[in-house]
């Protein structure tokens, strides 16, 4: 097999799994009635706790039960305002995102006396499966725990939604949540789950961020939080979908590095466009086409 063409295929699964992992905590959210544009904040959040705690304990797996609980304390306040209180969604969570960006710098700088990076952190260690470990692409997949993870979540969601009776109700709290309530269903509760669950897969796109650069960068998000919403989108809010949005979005970014490292004499500045001009392409492509949940958005007023 070409070497070329399987770094590029490794580096797409790589670079695919914040964008997958964010974007199914954005299938989940938005399948209940709620938007969460915090996507991006809480992938912010989340990496600055992986290396946090990773750096003060040494122990990159506490790491991601802090990103995870810090995903969860980032969303939790566009979940109370979009619920309880019934604020504008998109303003809620651009809100969250703005904050991220202030909250870390301030506390990378007290931290680590630095406004730009952090010290350097510990990974989790590959695991070493026989026979599959050796197989291009394959290696990639196997040898890293988080892919193996984000592979199991993807199951799990997908069974979770189609597959489950609370999937449904969560589905019918985000078609219509009037009719939800005839029928005894709880739909304050339900989109407190949805927001919250959001909150950890996002967080576990943040820890990912951190984990392969082994450092907390200043906005090391880079947008990928709203890039995986627009894979939401494009995925037609199902996980399958999500996967195949998020690999399309990785390969983009993949073939922008890969251009980069063959020297091909295409100015940089273009280059970098690549992987914003697919998702620009996709949505103007896919947008018009795709149906939301019907309540997706919309505040649930209770009689």
């Amino acid at each position: 097999m070409d070497s070329g063409f399987v770094l590029i295929a490794e580096q797409t699964v790589s670079i695919s799994v914040p964008f997958f992992l964010a974007a199914l905590g954005g299938v989940i959210c938005e399948r209940a009635g709620v938007v969460n544009i915090a996507l991006e904040g809480i992938m912010l959040n989340g990496a600055f706790c992986q290396v946090l705690v990773t750096y003060w304990t040494g122990n990159p797996w506490l790491g991601l039960l802090a990103a995870t609980a810090g995903g969860v304390l980032t969303v939790l306040p566009h979940a109370v305002a979009s619920i309880k209180f019934r604020v504008n969604q998109i303003v809620s969570g651009l809100a969250i995102n703005l904050g991220a960006v202030g909250i870390t710098k301030f506390f990378l700088k007290i931290v680590f006396d630095s406004s730009s990076n952090s010290e350097r952190i510990v990974g989790i260690s590959a695991l070493n499966i026989p026979i599959l470990s050796k197989i291009p692409i394959i290696r990639e997949i196997v040898s890293n725990p988080l892919i193996l993870i984000a592979i199991g979540l993807f199951v799990v969601i997908q069974i979770f939604l189609f597959k489950t009776k609370w999937g449904l109700r969560l589905r019918a709290a985000g078609e219509s949540a009037e009719a939800s309530v005839s029928v005894g269903i709880n739909v304050v509760k339900i989109r407190y789950f949805a927001c919250l669950a959001s909150g950890v897969l996002a967080g576990l796109a943040g820890a990912w961020l951190a984990l392969s650069q082994h450092q907390f960068t200043d906005g090391m998000s880079g947008g990928r939080g709203y890039i995986a919403l627009a894979a939401v989108i494009f995925g037609r809010w199902k996980p399958n979908g999500v996967l195949i949005a998020s690999l399309i979005f990785g390969f983009a970014e993949a073939l922008q590095i890969g251009l980069q490292s063959a020297g091909i004499e295409i100015p940089t500045q273009f280059v970098q466009m690549i992987p914003y001009l697919v998702t620009i392409i996709v949505l103007a492509g896919f947008v018009g086409r795709a149906r939301p949940p019907a309540d997706d958005g919309k505040p649930y007023e209770p009689a």
